[in-house]
């Protein structure tokens, strides 16, 4: 997913983190240098939909503008659901 709108500096990731955790979801999340917040998150489809509705309804003190999902194949390649830094 990209996320855009006010989504930086307003604990979006840590809101998205501890949702998918809860969820059972693993990939991560992070802050793109234009200002969005890309998640890649696996899982059961069920949940990854929950936290598709989760992050368009402007978890904590963000204003989501838009969110922009695309669905691809599973990795199986994570463990669990982290914070990730652009280099």
């Amino acid at each position: 997913m990209f996320v855009s709108g006010m989504v930086q500096g307003v604990y979006y990731r840590a809101n998205a983190q501890d949702k998918a955790m809860s969820l059972g979801l693993t990939g991560w999340v992070r802050n793109l240098l234009d200002g969005r917040v890309e998640i890649l998150a696996e899982g059961d489809e069920k949940k990854l939909e929950e936290l598709y509705e989760y992050c368009r309804n402007n978890p904590g003190m963000s204003k989501v503008d838009d969110v922009v999902a695309s669905w691809e194949k599973p990795s199986g390649g994570f463990r669990e659901f982290g914070i990730s830094y652009v280099d």
